[in-house]
């Protein structure tokens, strides 16, 4: 993008060439296993990405949401799992510790969770309660010096994995009463349950985070009881916002390979890219594929300069996941029988693009932030 800083150049190129000699040459293998790179994951730590959002200090890059962005599309452009794991780490967790963690919490947590040491994750969606994060159940009880909480969490990316995970639950009878903490699994305060296997993102680790009277020290919590509403808020706009950048990658790599593929591919004695019909397709997926980049880092450049709110973030995490869908699904219609193989990576990125019409917000739930918002009604 034209308005990129020198900083953010040199980043997308680090990320870039990271991707290629990284996370490519496994992305299939991991995919078809369900194997996490942790390997990659850690080289992350090393090159200063797991907290690109995070103040310098506790070691991070100090960067903001285009930052974010564009190591979201460039590593989801060749394995979006692993994107999705470094976005739970580095957006979901360290970002939420940076913004909302005391000067004591982000001293303790922060400096092993950006080298890599340890790995973290979020937990907000539960078996009951997904869309309805409001009616979370998971119950935080303060018994003398401590907290004691139980119940589940569903749906935790790099659940298996994590050990940190930083989390919602339910503090008081109001609606509204949740409260944040942050628990270290290598003190027991928080167990892991079973794996879910998934259509897509099959080389990100999701599964459960089980609390059965786990016991936490009242400087676990985050804030005061009663704030995670706030803390949940504040961080969804930014995970919509660079969760968009994975479905960029994703159609970006679509165009790519319908391209490489119309070239190549002969047909009633010529290649398809010769075929009007074909050249209509892929040109209609480049167009679209531009116009998600300009939305989406225009969006994420005026994040950074302080235009914040919950319309905007809806809208680009409505809009281009949706859109990376449509195009992965031309992408394999132009490949015919190849794309609906394994032989091209393209029925990969549909698989796992759908997840980002599902995660961080359902396309349904966006619809419905966006006509709140615009209509002005009040949440009853």
């Amino acid at each position: 993008m034209w308005f990129f800083t020198d900083e953010e150049k040199e980043l997308q190129k680090v990320c870039r060439d990271f991707a290629q000699n990284e996370l490519a040459p496994y992305a299939q293998e991991h995919d078809e296993k369900e194997t996490f790179n942790l390997k990659a994951f850690k080289k992350m730590g090393e090159l200063g990405l797991l907290g690109i959002t995070a103040d310098p200090k506790y070691g991070g890059s100090g960067l903001g949401a285009t930052a974010a962005t564009i190591v979201m599309e460039e590593f989801g452009a060749v394995c979006a799992s692993s994107t999705l794991s470094y976005l739970a780490h580095s957006i979901l967790c360290v970002n939420n510790i940076q913004q909302n963690g005391s000067e004591e919490q982000k001293e303790k947590y922060l400096p092993k969770l950006i080298s890599g040491e340890h790995i973290g994750c979020m937990g907000m969606s539960e078996p009951e309660n997904g869309s309805d994060a409001i009616g979370i159940q998971t119950k935080a009880q303060q018994i003398g010096d401590e907290y004691e909480i139980n119940g589940t969490k569903m749906w935790i990316t790099n659940a298996q994995y994590s050990d940190i995970a930083y989390i919602y639950t339910r503090t008081g009878s109001e609606k509204k009463n949740l409260t944040t903490f942050i628990l270290d699994k290598n003190n027991n305060e928080f167990t892991v349950g079973k794996p879910i296997h998934k259509m897509g993102m099959r080389a990100s680790p999701t599964g459960e985070l089980v609390f059965d009277k786990s016991r936490v020290p009242l400087s676990s919590r985050v804030g005061n009881e009663g704030d995670s509403t706030y803390h949940m808020m504040q961080n969804l706009e930014i995970e919509r916002i660079t969760i968009a950048g994975i479905s960029l990658g994703i159609a970006r790599s679509c165009v790519d390979q319908c391209v490489k593929y119309a070239k190549e591919r002969k047909q009633f004695g010529k290649r398809i890219g010769d075929y009007q019909l074909i050249q209509k397709m892929i040109s209609e997926m480049s167009t679209e594929t531009e116009m998600m980049k300009h939305f989406l880092y225009s969006v994420a450049k005026e994040y950074d300069q302080g235009k914040k709110g919950p319309l905007i973030a809806a809208q680009v995490k409505l809009a281009i996941p949706k859109m990376a869908t449509k195009i992965a699904l031309d992408a394999i219609q132009l490949h015919g029988g190849y794309g609906y193989s394994r032989e091209f990576p393209v029925e990969r990125f549909l698989r796992d693009n759908k997840l980002n019409e599902i995660g961080a917000g359902t396309n349904e739930i966006m619809i419905m932030i966006i006509a709140k918002t615009l209509l002005g009604k009040e949440e009853s």
